[in-house]
């Protein structure tokens, strides 16, 4: 089996938690999907590899940083499906848990300094790389854009498939973490209108995410400050809510999307944003690996 085979189906569950005030809650469990190649990140990895094997390429390359899930999944799938892989990293050279993993996984990397990865928005920024590396396919950083989007499509027909075992025979909304906004721009697309996506915004404003967004789909969308004064900022409250939603709950979160994603929706249901009885999907996006690098839960 090729990573063209390959489609991971996501299970819906309910999700009981005593903060809910009324409102139905499923979460789609994106984390469940593969020991290693885990959360959004493969699905919005479809649609870029078509496009490489497409144009015959021998390899594919992209960007993230020291803790990317992205390059952490792409790393994974290039290992088990037999294709070369290529990372360039923001900042200097380290060795986190993830790092590792990417170098254990075979994928080359070149570390860009912080000026360096600030370039890579610049027109002919891919033009050394690809010298560097022909026949090489680069992938925008997260799996982003208009294909990284399409990929995500088949996450809605994938929760709609499973309405009937939890008694829904429909939803409201989707409520999910956004660090691009590839996910949330494909989710709305292939709602086309039919149901509001929220995206709990996991990166400050400056990040581009409403940008990102709205180059790809103009409406059917609602984005929310989440970040808790910044990426990867991480506070006791914040803790304290991931560690007893898994003791209590028994669904694993992170603090750098997930966990911020779900806390959001928390303050959002006791601001009253959501009516009870509203029935709302939370995507699980994954990205338990980089709970190793950040602080203890």
């Amino acid at each position: 089996m090729g990573p063209f085979d390959w489609l991971p189906h996501a299970l819906l569950e309910p999700l009981q938690l005593d903060w809910l005030n009324g409102v139905e809650l499923a979460v789609l469990r994106l984390d469940c999907i593969d020991p290693l190649i885990s959360g959004n990140k493969w699905f919005k990895l479809t649609k870029h590899l078509a496009q490489a094997r497409h144009a015959g390429a021998t390899g594919v390359m992209s960007l993230g940083g020291a803790y990317s899930n992205h390059l952490h999944a792409l790393a994974a799938a290039g290992k088990r499906f037999g294709f070369p892989t290529v990372g360039l990293l923001r900042g200097h050279p380290q060795d986190t848990p993830t790092v590792l993993d990417l170098k254990a996984f075979g994928m080359q990397l070149h570390w860009l300094g912080y000026g360096g990865y600030r370039a890579r928005h610049e027109a002919g920024f891919w033009l050394p790389w690809c010298e560097q590396y022909p026949g090489f396919h680069p992938i925008p950083e997260g799996g982003g854009g208009l294909a990284g989007a399409q990929g995500c499509g088949v996450l809605v027909e994938q929760a709609r498939a499973q309405l009937g075992k939890l008694g829904w025979s429909d939803y409201d909304a989707w409520w999910l973490a956004a660090g691009t906004g590839t996910t949330v721009a494909g989710l709305a697309l292939a709602e086309a209108g039919a149901h509001r996506v929220y995206g709990a915004m996991a990166v400050p404003d400056d990040h581009g995410v409403a940008q990102n967004v709205s180059a790809i789909v103009q409406d059917g969308y609602t984005l929310l400050d989440a970040c808790r004064g910044g990426f990867a900022k991480v506070d006791p409250l914040l803790l304290n809510f991931i560690q007893r939603t898994e003791q209590a709950y028994g669904l694993p979160l992170e603090p750098l999307y997930t966990g911020k994603a779900l806390l959001a929706l928390k303050q959002q249901i006791k601001a009253g944003r959501f009516a009870p009885a509203t029935r709302l999907i939370f995507v699980h996006t994954g990205g338990l690996q980089g709970r190793r690098s950040v602080a203890p839960i």
